[in-house]
């Protein structure tokens, strides 16, 4: 039985439409039938056998159309397939450049990328300026050491009796509110001039050491004094290593007491607000001052912590979270009776920005309830500390308490789990202030190796949360010179505007004793640090030698990449301290939770299998990196096209060796086809200058248009994001050097002007006599691996969107990868207007890569193609899927008696007929309504269909995330008046007399103050101390999906089932080209939409794939192979033997006549150091 076609009717001009029977069944079964595993709802999609499509003709008298017939359809494909074909083999000139590649043989030589040589010269490479940093570290690190040992405190020691040149001066004197311009302390301040450097992208003093104090540390304070004295003979030793190595960064001493000193001076990049910037809470310090931690934070969330408290506590785990690096692992729980995970992480977990972000988030759900259990608490800590079936640090085993007091001391738990070794450290945290007898806090934090903090208040917080690393540093100090080892850091933002870098880092001990005979000290003094920019070693990487999709990549032991062309993390536009900074992790609101909306303190994680489309072999790969070993492995994969909207399966051989001497891994990923490359030899000067003259713009009328790479051909070349300026500059300068020049790179300028030469002959055999307007065409081109793209004729270059780098346009890399054809559709996007179709100047590209064969050798040195009018091949189109045979013949009509099969020209009204691309975007239509929306995503244009296509695996889908994307910030929940986080009294406690003497009224009277002193109430939200935070991007995580062809070849038709508005359609693949023919039944009504695909980026609320899921399965890692965390010779006596404060009535008073007279006191700021700093 025949599938019954559709009538014409006279309700409108045309062929009409009528409902779709079910063929022979009956009852149609309805929507939804069957379902995917997962995604959005499919309907059910039969397959029809041709039998059912054979042609049935309506009743005598009446005229018809049948769906086409499957061999029909096949026909108009091979036409489709002819006319691609025929129109690249004229114009698109691929056998006419093989034949001028082969005439012009003599012209260069093919060379061979052996893989494991290269990779183990430039990992030897990487290893030699490593090591010159390494030698530099580890002088600056001795003569530190020395000069404290030699320097004598001095009780008495004043401001101006020190010089230094204070970085943050020139910003605080244009502060007339700054706290130093009140207290007229620039006396000791040196006034410098600076001079550009490229290098450090910034100005810069080579003669001087600049200096960096965080805000809340008071800067005449005797510590801070002692300090800036015995650090300046560094000065000399800073000027000495720049003058042994030229090529040395910031050098910086970090130390202990939050002084920074680095070289050379140049002003801090303060922010618009408040500088929250200190060097102890920075990804290299915190690496390098202790080995890495296993933590567990316990949260007391009994009945007695509220309010104030309670925020205190939030705010304090958040800063505290912020001490911790990838290299670390964490849980945090709260207790009260029973003690539970604030979160779903039920052991601990590596503490990187994600999981960091989950816990920032859970600890806002943290509700005051119930009695305090510190039994609870202790054995749930010990408990997580204890399991060793999971992935952990394996060091510094650690247990930190947030409270605000009690009286059981739990020494029956200490004794259970942590006694006689007290191989776990215990710190208290007294919280708040209160009344409560602390010496319990003291006791526990005594008797178990750690230390006892107050935090009486929001200023307290960020001092109280890091001086635990002193503690952990001790073992370090006490093991000496086998401590003092190099160790690099992830991938991180310069807070100075350098960009990406890594730091090598070395501690710095005290080396002094109390007195004679007596033990040495334990303090550790600071870190060193000495920051490589990652583009100093991308330039040891060879650049252009291995092709358009061939790269080095080097990983760490975390995996986290340190080199992948993929690691391309946002920064933001604005200026002051973030400009250039990194978007990273951030909640929305401050207390508790700093936001870090620019946080420039997170080191860059992007993890090997993110910044790649994961998959067994790559885990394969990524493993024996981490695990330090040498290997080469040839893979199919999947990747990401540059435009991240399309999905190729390729072959790539993957080879990599170990970066001895670091932490780091070397690979080199190369195409087969990239085995080998061209290498010009341009010995005639004659030649070398007639080629060259065909890149003077005089001659792009004749020869087509010229855009050339702007790649670093000379140092003198000046760069310009405009080609044609840069064209210019690179003109201008050839006139005064010669291409054999030393301060040139011979390879780069002898292969583009032999490219120019060789496209130029391309133009002159095949383009220039041939009429592009016959065939529809907008334009022809050209590309190279030398840098060349020539577009033919001059006048197409005005519409020319294609990045002029080949190795960064996406047509040129795929089709590098693809066998055929590539057809490139216009980028849109559905929320973008639809494209301008006047003039004729929307194209499609269709490109394919040039092949040669030399010697045996094969490789791909350029791609060739053609830009269609996009008006003109829709018509073409309509006429190649018809019956008709060229467009000059008349159109078939169907007569009143006769039956004739539907096609895309005379039934556009009823049949849709459509060209897809492998990516899932329209390319073709013979409906005139859908032209501007050619490069939409197929779905956004016909969803039920697209669906259809996909269930019939004609498309398979890949999903991955990208976690370096930067979003528009979400506005603020808090829109009070009163600052966000802040306990408001109310009127009735204003009224109330014993408010007034409370707890409550005292902390709130302290964080007044701390404000009055630094302009804000509490420590600002990072954001909102950078400038507007509503104007502002900030770091998330996008959902990108991509769709490609599956396995599906075959031609065949089948039916979407929809009741009433089902469709018949029929797909078939072009060969040898990237499009699908697709060939269906317009919809009769809009009830069929059975579920709609995706294809833009969508945002993940949850930052991602489920972390709560991903930390079940952990990928694998190494921790750095030193661990210190035990020294016999210990003396734990020091560990925060502080008295409480309670509050004072009298100060209390004092503090309120102060407020109602509106005179704010200012008292000298707490100096945030310890004592034990003095030597």
């Amino acid at each position: 039985m025949a599938v019954p076609a559709r009538t014409c009717g006279a309700s409108r001009p045309g062929p009409a439409r009528t409902a779709l029977p079910w063929p022979g069944r009956g009852p149609r079964p309805g929507p939804g039938a069957r379902r995917p595993p997962s995604g959005p709802p499919r309907p059910l999609l039969l397959l029809l056998p041709p039998l059912l499509l054979l042609p049935l003709f309506a009743a005598p008298g009446a005229s018809a159309y049948s769906f086409p017939q499957q061999h029909t359809m096949q026909h108009w494909a091979r036409r489709l397939e002819q006319e691609i074909d025929g129109v690249m083999r004229i114009f698109g000139g691929v056998q006419q450049l093989r034949e001028i590649y082969k005439d012009n043989r003599n012209l260069f030589e093919v060379q061979e990328n052996e893989p494991q040589k290269l990779v183990e010269k430039v990992a030897g490479d990487i290893e030699s300026l490593l090591d010159r940093k390494v030698q530099a570290l580890k002088r600056l690190a001795d003569a530190a050491e020395n000069f404290q040992k030699a320097h004598r405190w001095q009780d008495n020691i004043k401001e101006e009796d020190i010089l230094y040149y204070d970085a943050k001066a020139d910003a605080e004197l244009d502060d007339p509110e700054s706290e130093d311009v009140e207290r007229g302390s620039k006396a000791s301040t040196l006034r410098l001039d600076f001079v550009e450097d490229s290098n450090f992208k910034n100005k810069v003093n080579y003669s001087y050491t600049a200096v960096q104090i965080p805000t809340d540390i008071y800067k005449g304070s005797t510590v801070i004094l002692n300090e800036l004295n015995w650090t300046e003979a560094l000065e000399n030793v800073f000027i000495e290593n720049r003058r042994q190595d030229p090529t040395l960064l910031w050098q910086v001493f970090g130390s202990a007491t939050g002084v920074t000193r680095y070289y050379p001076a140049t002003p801090w990049r303060a922010p618009k607000k408040i500088d929250l910037y200190d060097v102890r809470r920075r990804p290299w310090y915190i690496q390098g001052a202790s080995s890495p931690k296993d933590m567990v934070i316990i949260v007391d969330v009994s009945g007695s912590v509220s309010g104030l408290t309670l925020k205190l506590m939030k705010t304090s785990v958040c800063e505290m979270l912020d001490t911790l690096s990838d290299d670390d692992y964490v849980n945090v729980a709260s207790f009260n009776e029973k003690a539970q995970p604030v979160s779903c992480f039920t052991h601990l977990v590596q503490a990187n920005v994600r999981n960091k972000k989950v816990f920032k988030e859970a600890v806002q759900g943290m509700v005051a309830k119930g009695t305090t259990g510190y039994k609870a608490g202790f054995e749930y800590a010990f408990d997580q500390l204890q399991n060793s079936n999971i992935t952990r640090a394996n060091c510094n085993k650690m247990i930190m308490m947030f409270t605000d007091g009690g009286e059981d001391r739990v020494q029956d738990v200490f004794e259970k789990y942590n006694w006689p070794n007290r191989t776990v450290r215990v710190f208290t945290f007294s919280v708040g202030q209160h009344n409560y007898d602390v010496t319990p806090l003291q006791w526990m934090a005594c008797a178990n190796k750690g230390y006892y903090f107050e935090i009486p208040s929001i200023g307290a917080i960020r001092i109280n949360t890091q001086e635990y690393l002193d503690v952990l540093g001790r073992p370090m100090v006490l093991a000496g010179k086998e401590a003092k080892q190099v160790q690099w850091t992830n991938v991180y933002e310069d807070a100075l505007g350098l960009g990406l870098v890594v730091t090598g880092t070395l501690p710095v001990f005290n080396l002094t004793q109390d007195g004679p005979g007596e033990k040495k000290n334990q303090l550790i003094l600071g870190v060193m640090g000495i920051d490589v920019a990652l583009n100093d070693i991308k330039r040891l990487t060879p650049n252009y030698t291995l092709g358009a999709n061939g790269y080095v990549f080097a990983i760490d032991l975390n995996g986290y990449v340190l080199l992948h062309p993929n690691l391309k993390p946002q920064v933001s536009q604005g200026g002051g301290q973030e400009e250039g900074k990194l978007y990273r992790m951030g909640t929305p609101d401050f207390l508790p939770c700093l936001p870090q909306t620019t946080n420039f303190r997170e080191p860059v994680t992007l993890d090997f299998l993110d910044a790649e489309l994961e998959d067994e072999n790559k885990e394969e790969i990524r493993r024996s990196m981490i695990d330090g070993n040498k290997g080469h492995k040839q893979i199919r994969t999947l990747v990401k096209s540059l435009d991240e909207r399309y999905v190729d399966e390729v072959m790539r051989n993957y080879t990599w060796v170990p970066i001895r001497s670091t932490n780091y891994s070397l690979g080199l990923v190369l195409p087969p086809y990239s085995t080998f490359y061209l290498q010009a030899n341009l010995s005639d000067q004659i030649l070398q200058v007639k080629y060259f003259e065909f890149l003077l713009p005089s001659s792009f009328e004749s020869e087509g248009h010229v855009f050339i790479a702007p790649r670093e051909y000379c140092k003198d070349l000046n760069a310009s994001d405009n080609n044609t300026e840069f064209l210019k500059n690179f003109i201008e300068l050839m006139e005064k050097v010669t291409p054999d020049s030393k301060q040139c790179n011979n390879f780069l300028l002898h292969n583009l002007i032999l490219d120019t030469g060789i496209t130029q002959q391309l133009v002159e055999r095949v383009w220039r006599d041939q009429d592009l307007n016959t065939y529809s065409l907008l334009a022809v081109f050209a590309a190279t691996d030398g840098g060349i793209t020539r577009v033919f004729p001059n006048k197409a270059a005005d519409d020319w969107t294609e990045n002029p780098e080949p190795f960064n346009a996406s047509f040129y890399r795929r089709s590098l990868d693809n066998h055929g054809y590539v057809f490139k559709p216009p980028h849109q996007d559905a929320l973008l207007r639809p494209l301008e179709l006047e003039n004729d100047t929307v194209g499609i590209l269709v490109s394919t890569a040039v092949e040669l064969s030399l010697g045996g050798r094969t490789l791909r040195p350029a791609v060739v193609g053609v830009k269609l009018d996009l008006e003109a091949w829709a018509e073409k189109f309509k006429v190649l899927a018809s019956n008709r045979t060229h467009q000059d013949q008349p159109q078939k009509q169907c007569g009143p008696s006769s039956h004739c099969e539907m096609d895309c020209e005379v039934n556009n009204e009823d049949l849709l007929c459509v060209l897809i691309d492998d990516g899932g975007f329209l390319v073709l239509s013979n409906q005139n309504h859908q032209w501007d929306q050619v490069g939409r995503f197929f779905s956004e244009v016909d969803a039920n269909l697209m669906l259809a296509l996909y269930n019939n695996s004609f498309y398979t889908r890949k999903e991955s995330y990208d976690y370096q994307a930067a979003c528009a910030p979400q506005p603020p929940g808090n829109l009070g008046a009163a600052p966000r986080g802040v306990f408001v009294p109310t009127i009735a406690d204003f009224l109330n007399l014993a408010w007034w003497t409370s707890a409550a009224a005292w902390s709130l009277f302290q964080q007044l103050l701390y404000g009055l002193i630094y302009h804000s109430w509490f420590q600002a939200d990072p954001a909102e101390a950078e400038g507007n935070p509503e104007a502002r991007e900030s770091s998330c995580v996008m959902k990108q999906t991509q769709y490609y062809f599956g396995s599906v070849n075959a031609s065949y038709n089948a039916i979407i089932d929809c009741g009433n508005c089902s469709r018949l359609f029929h797909a078939q693949r072009l060969t040898n080209t990237n499009l699908l023919f697709v060939v269906a039944e317009k919809p009769l009504c809009s009830q069929c939409e059975g579920g709609r695909l995706l294809q833009k980026e969508t945002h993940c609320p949850a930052d991602g794939p489920e972390q709560c899921e991903l930390v079940q399965r952990p990928r694998y890692r190494r921790g750095p192979h030193i661990c210190f965390d035990y020294n016999a010779t210990e003396d734990t006596s020091d560990c925060g033997r502080g008295a409480s404060f309670p509050p004072s009535l009298g100060v209390l008073v004092s503090l309120q006549l102060l407020l109602l007279l509106g005179l704010p006191p200012r008292p000298q700021p707490q100096v945030h150091a310890h004592a034990s700093r003095r030597v």
